[in-house]
Protein backbone atom coordinates (compact mmCIF):
# COMPACT_ATOMS: atom_id res chain seq x y z
CA UNK A 1 0.00 0.00 0.00
CA UNK A 2 1.05 3.52 -0.90
CA UNK A 3 2.16 6.10 1.68
CA UNK A 4 -0.81 8.03 0.15
CA UNK A 5 -2.99 5.39 0.25
CA UNK A 6 -2.69 4.29 4.16
CA UNK A 7 -3.00 8.21 5.03
CA UNK A 8 -6.35 8.57 2.60
CA UNK A 9 -7.22 4.79 4.96
CA UNK A 10 -6.24 6.68 8.01
CA UNK A 11 -8.41 9.59 7.55
CA UNK A 12 -11.01 7.89 6.00
CA UNK A 13 -11.51 5.82 9.27
CA UNK A 14 -10.52 8.84 11.80
CA UNK A 15 -7.43 6.78 12.91
CA UNK A 16 -4.78 9.22 14.52
CA UNK A 17 -1.54 7.97 16.15
CA UNK A 18 -1.56 9.02 19.46
CA UNK A 19 2.32 9.70 19.27
CA UNK A 20 4.47 10.42 16.04
CA UNK A 21 6.77 7.85 17.19
CA UNK A 22 6.42 4.33 17.65
CA UNK A 23 9.13 1.26 18.82
CA UNK A 24 8.86 -2.44 18.47
CA UNK A 25 11.03 -4.69 20.66
CA UNK A 26 11.25 -7.63 18.53
CA UNK A 27 12.00 -10.52 21.05
CA UNK A 28 10.31 -13.55 19.59
CA UNK A 29 12.76 -15.73 17.58
CA UNK A 30 9.33 -18.00 16.12
CA UNK A 31 8.49 -17.27 12.46
CA UNK A 32 4.56 -16.84 12.98
CA UNK A 33 6.35 -12.57 14.88
CA UNK A 34 7.87 -11.59 12.05
CA UNK A 35 5.32 -10.51 9.66
CA UNK A 36 3.01 -8.13 12.35
CA UNK A 37 6.82 -6.65 13.01
CA UNK A 38 7.24 -6.17 9.51
CA UNK A 39 2.97 -4.86 8.63
CA UNK A 40 3.65 -2.66 11.64
CA UNK A 41 7.07 -1.09 11.16
CA UNK A 42 6.06 -0.38 7.74
CA UNK A 43 2.70 0.86 8.20
CA UNK A 44 4.02 3.02 10.93
CA UNK A 45 6.97 4.60 8.61
CA UNK A 46 4.33 5.09 5.72
CA UNK A 47 2.12 7.05 7.94
CA UNK A 48 5.43 9.35 8.67
CA UNK A 49 5.92 8.55 11.93
CA UNK A 50 9.15 7.78 13.69
CA UNK A 51 9.91 4.19 13.40
CA UNK A 52 12.41 2.04 15.89
CA UNK A 53 12.89 -1.46 16.08
CA UNK A 54 14.81 -2.90 19.18
CA UNK A 55 16.18 -6.86 18.33
CA UNK A 56 16.66 -9.24 21.15
CA UNK A 57 16.34 -12.47 22.45
CA UNK A 58 15.97 -15.36 19.71
CA UNK A 59 14.78 -13.06 17.18
CA UNK A 60 18.52 -11.72 16.85
CA UNK A 61 19.35 -14.88 14.41
CA UNK A 62 16.50 -13.44 11.67
CA UNK A 63 19.02 -10.53 11.34
CA UNK A 64 22.43 -12.20 11.10
CA UNK A 65 23.62 -12.67 7.54
CA UNK A 66 24.04 -16.25 8.19
CA UNK A 67 20.12 -17.42 7.51
CA UNK A 68 18.69 -19.07 10.07
CA UNK A 69 15.22 -20.92 9.75
CA UNK A 70 12.47 -19.71 11.49
CA UNK A 71 10.51 -21.95 13.59
CA UNK A 72 6.74 -21.96 13.85
CA UNK A 73 5.75 -22.77 17.28
CA UNK A 74 4.38 -26.27 17.71
CA UNK A 75 0.66 -25.18 18.28
CA UNK A 76 0.91 -23.09 14.93
CA UNK A 77 3.18 -25.56 12.35
CA UNK A 78 -0.10 -27.38 11.43
CA UNK A 79 -1.47 -23.97 9.83
CA UNK A 80 1.77 -23.26 8.15
CA UNK A 81 1.70 -24.30 4.88
CA UNK A 82 -1.81 -22.90 4.72
CA UNK A 83 -0.49 -19.47 5.80
CA UNK A 84 2.58 -19.75 2.52
CA UNK A 85 -0.23 -20.47 0.21
CA UNK A 86 -2.04 -17.80 1.33
CA UNK A 87 0.91 -15.01 1.74
CA UNK A 88 1.65 -16.87 -2.16
CA UNK A 89 -2.19 -16.06 -3.00
CA UNK A 90 -2.26 -12.29 -1.76
CA UNK A 91 1.06 -11.88 -3.14
CA UNK A 92 2.46 -10.55 0.22
CA UNK A 93 5.74 -9.62 0.81
CA UNK A 94 8.37 -11.48 2.68
CA UNK A 95 9.16 -9.93 5.73
CA UNK A 96 12.50 -9.02 5.61
CA UNK A 97 11.20 -6.76 2.28
CA UNK A 98 8.78 -5.33 3.99
CA UNK A 99 11.22 -4.03 6.84
CA UNK A 100 13.53 -2.82 4.26
CA UNK A 101 11.10 -0.75 2.56
CA UNK A 102 10.49 0.15 6.23
CA UNK A 103 13.85 1.35 6.77
CA UNK A 104 13.61 2.93 3.08
CA UNK A 105 10.93 5.21 4.37
CA UNK A 106 12.90 6.05 7.53
CA UNK A 107 12.43 3.41 9.97
CA UNK A 108 15.65 2.19 12.14
CA UNK A 109 16.52 -1.53 12.92
CA UNK A 110 18.56 -1.71 16.26
CA UNK A 111 20.53 -4.88 17.54
CA UNK A 112 20.51 -5.12 21.49
CA UNK A 113 24.27 -5.06 22.54
CA UNK A 114 23.83 -6.92 25.24
CA UNK A 115 22.07 -10.42 24.63
CA UNK A 116 24.12 -9.67 20.90
CA UNK A 117 27.48 -10.47 23.07
CA UNK A 118 25.84 -13.07 25.20
CA UNK A 119 25.05 -15.11 21.70
CA UNK A 120 28.58 -14.69 20.17
CA UNK A 121 27.19 -12.01 17.69
CA UNK A 122 29.34 -8.33 16.59
CA UNK A 123 28.25 -5.55 14.60
CA UNK A 124 29.58 -7.59 11.71
CA UNK A 125 27.46 -10.45 12.13
CA UNK A 126 24.27 -8.29 10.80
CA UNK A 127 22.80 -8.01 7.56
CA UNK A 128 22.01 -5.32 5.56
CA UNK A 129 18.56 -4.78 8.20
CA UNK A 130 20.16 -3.62 11.02
CA UNK A 131 21.36 -0.01 11.58
CA UNK A 132 23.23 -0.10 14.67
CA UNK A 133 23.78 -1.84 18.19
CA UNK A 134 22.50 -0.35 20.99
CA UNK A 135 22.23 -0.72 24.61
CA UNK A 136 19.04 -0.82 26.17
CA UNK A 137 18.93 3.01 27.76
CA UNK A 138 19.93 4.11 24.34
CA UNK A 139 16.91 2.53 22.84
CA UNK A 140 14.51 3.84 26.33
CA UNK A 141 15.56 7.17 25.35
CA UNK A 142 14.91 7.10 21.70
CA UNK A 143 11.66 5.33 22.20
CA UNK A 144 10.68 8.08 25.41
CA UNK A 145 7.16 9.91 24.38
CA UNK A 146 6.04 7.53 22.03
CA UNK A 147 4.32 3.92 21.44
CA UNK A 148 6.13 0.77 22.11
CA UNK A 149 5.07 -2.99 20.93
CA UNK A 150 6.28 -5.97 22.30
CA UNK A 151 6.44 -8.50 19.85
Amino acid sequence: MTETALSATAEAVGARPASDKVSIVMFSGTADKFIPLAVLAQAGAAMGMEVRVFVTGFALHAFTKERHGLPFPAELVSLAPAVARGMSAKHVAPWDDMLRQANELGAKVYAYSMMSGVMGLEADDFNDLVDDVLGAATFLQTAEAGETFFI
